[in-house]
């Protein structure tokens, strides 16, 4: 009966131990993405625009394209104190655990189980790493190719996912431009 208890909550917190390593590590995953947005601005005033809003965000023009119209910004990606002393404490909650556990199923160990503790700060050294990294945006400003617009532009943006959404906040006029492409495509 004991040994089936313990069974039944050794599977489950190894489960939970496995989730939190990939947890640890999703933190700090590189989530580029892909958006296509539109404006009714003209494509230098938006190029004008976007220019601009990257410069303040401590991004600098790194290579441009003009036969593409394509400039690639790069910045420097700061990690978070608050995240790496979170993802440390849930990683010692998380060790402490897995220790319990273990020092139930092997008894004779049960001394040594609560110095697994001693590897959480691991956690935020980890994410502390890999989260200082150097980011790349790539912007692509081209005129609409809309029959009804007399003026209007799109931009291809490849960032960050937090830094797209803090892009159409700031730009509020930017609206996704996949609106527009599908109602292009079904009038065909």
């Amino acid at each position: 009966m004991a040994n089936s208890m313990t069974t039944s909550i050794a599977i489950p917190t190894l489960l939970l131990a496995v989730g939190l390593v990939f947890f640890i590590r999703a933190a700090s995953k590189d989530c580029t993405q892909e958006v296509s947005l539109a404006s009714d601005r003209a494509p230098e005033d938006l190029s004008s625009s976007l220019k601009q809003y990257f410069t303040q965000r401590a991004y600098r023009a790194a290579a441009f394209d003009p036969d593409d119209n394509r400039v690639i910004f790069e910045g420097r990606v700061r990690a978070s104190w608050f995240l790496a002393i979170f993802l440390s404490l849930l990683a010692a909650v998380g060790l402490l655990c897995v220790a319990l556990v273990f020092s139930s199923l092997v008894p004779k160990l049960s001394n040594f189980a609560p110095l697994l503790v001693i590897g959480s700060p691991l956690a935020g050294v980890l994410y502390w790493k890999s989260a200082n990294r150097s980011e790349r945006v790539t912007v692509k400003v081209e005129a609409a190719r809309d029959c009804n617009a007399a003026e209007g532009s799109r931009a291809t943006v490849i960032a960050h996912r937090d830094e797209l959404i803090a892009l159409q906040q700031a730009l509020p006029d930017l609206r996704s431009a996949e609106a527009t492409t599908n109602s292009k495509t079904s009038k065909i």
